[in-house]
């Protein structure tokens, strides 16, 4: 029987052949009987547990499946001396059968965290990163430290070699047919994963050795539950106060308050009961988990969720344009008129408004990736002062001149918030970083302060008015 069993790969899944369909082998595996073939079959995820299955009951088999090798020369080419909180999280991850997640502060050195995984695992490597911005640093960062080509797949690059940096839109497009080349993936902003399409790439994937990066796991719909499964547990955690002021720097959040107008504020309060009126009328709840999909479904239906929809805009618009804002703006701005300073809005109108009304570059989903990096390069010496965005910078830009954030507008997301704290942590100098949030009194947005506030960064110390 030994020298019958064999471990397939197909498109995705594993193939077991050689098993009776009810041999005791395979119980609890998650495995599956295909009458097509013949054989079980389950996701690739499960390989590494179907492989210790084998060796723990003494059975020989074939493994047709990985095409995955150790990398006995991935060696830093000069000696990198990591922080302590970077051997705390490496010794975790060994310690837990190197799967898992490692949730660390933007700014803390994820990346180098994950090279001292490679160095320690050597097998070959995929990393998977959610923007093009972040495939071109990381093989930037891995190419300096390890002397070695890496491959890229995404924005029309396809070039695979033993590490390969791959974005999360590719790497589901073609997981399937790479699952089985890597046996190390490392996930960086690893929150994108329990996606319902971004999850097939952990599911598709071989690689018994997971490496999964976030500064926060939670995510708005519950999915990090499944994060867990996909990766592994969360093994290590250090949070923004614990590296403020030694490997991050030092900061204050300060909420700027501002009125509106006595217009602005007529306008708001009868367009927000207008809205509310019809969500009450329909028995809606917004927060709720599809609160938003049936709030949408109903504006559909007739002339009066047509309005309602049209005043659910209006309360939202008047807040954002407010002119008092832009006042506070300017202060802001005249404030620190000698430092880097980064704007945040939640929508692109806003941001292109601000970047003519102040003439500062923009960027947004809009902007094409040459400009981008021109733009970034501009701002990190010192040409350009301030840059504004609309989200596309929320994570994963390395811009340690930045020490100045301004949050002109936001959702009430935790996670958005504290990525753009950290887009002005890291460590450059003697650097104080501040972050601004300037909100509407009287309106939603107080509440949304509130809500993306809790936080342990945004608590003790820092938190100002």
């Amino acid at each position: 029987m030994a020298d019958s069993i064999h471990i397939g790969f197909d498109q995705g899944t594993i193939v077991l052949d050689g098993l009776e369909a009810d041999s005791p082998l395979v119980a609890g595996l998650d495995l599956v009987w295909d009458h097509r073939v013949d054989a079980h079959r389950t996701e690739g995820s499960g390989y590494r547990r179907l492989v210790e299955r084998l060796h723990e009951r003494g059975v020989r088999f074939n493994d047709e499946a990985r095409e995955f090798s150790r990398l006995e020369t991935l060696s830093p080419l000069e000696p990198f001396v990591p922080y302590k909180h970077q051997q705390e999280a490496l010794a975790a991850w060994l310690a837990g059968g190197m799967a898992g997640v490692v949730v660390l502060p933007t700014g803390s050195g994820k990346t180098y965290l994950a090279m001292m995984a490679m160095h320690a695992c050597r097998r070959n490597t995929l990393i998977v990163v959610p923007t093009l911005d972040l495939l071109a640093q990381w093989v930037r960062v891995i190419e300096a430290m390890f002397g070695i080509e890496v491959g890229m797949v995404g924005g029309g690059a396809f070039d695979i070699r033993p590490v390969t940096v791959i974005t999360y839109d590719s790497a589901a497009r073609h997981m399937e047919h790479l699952g089985n080349r890597f046996g190390f993936v490392v996930f960086d902003e690893v929150h994108h994963l329990p996606g319902p399409v971004y999850s097939y790439i952990a599911r598709f994937s071989l690689a018994p050795f997971r490496l999964g990066l976030t500064a926060t796991p939670e995510r708005q719909d519950g999915g990090e539950a499944m994060l867990y499964t996909l990766v592994g547990p969360s093994l290590y955690s250090s949070q923004v106060s614990d590296l403020a002021g030694d490997i991050l720097a030092p900061y204050d959040i300060i909420k700027v308050e501002v009125e509106l107008t006595a217009g602005e504020q007529t306008v708001y309060q009868e367009a927000r009961e207008d809205y509310l009126e019809f969500c009450r009328s329909r028995g809606l709840r917004l927060g709720s988990p599809a609160g938003w999909q049936n709030f949408l479904s109903e504006t559909c239906r007739s002339k009066r969720g047509q309005e309602a929809f049209e005043s659910y805009l209006l309360q939202k618009h008047i807040p954002l344009n407010s002119e008092s804002k832009f006042h506070a703006l300017s202060q802001i701005f005249q404030r620190h008129a000698s430092d880097r300073i980064i704007v945040f809005t939640h929508v692109n109108e806003l941001a292109y408004r601000i970047a003519r009304r102040y003439l500062c570059p923009v960027i947004t989903h809009q902007t094409p990736p040459r400009e981008r990096v021109e733009i970034l390069a501009r701002f990190s010496s010192g040409e350009y002062s301030c840059v504004v965005t609309s989200k596309v910078l929320n994570e994963g830009v390395d811009v340690p001149e930045a020490s100045v954030g301004i949050v002109l507008s936001g959702s009430s997301s935790v996670r958005e918030h504290v990525q753009r704290l950290g887009r002005i942590l890291r460590k450059k100098g003697k650097k104080q970083a501040q972050l601004y949030e300037v909100i509407a009194r009287g309106t939603h947005e107080e509440n949304m302060s509130k809500r993306r506030r809790r936080h342990e960064a945004y608590r003790g110390r820092h938190a100002k008015k």
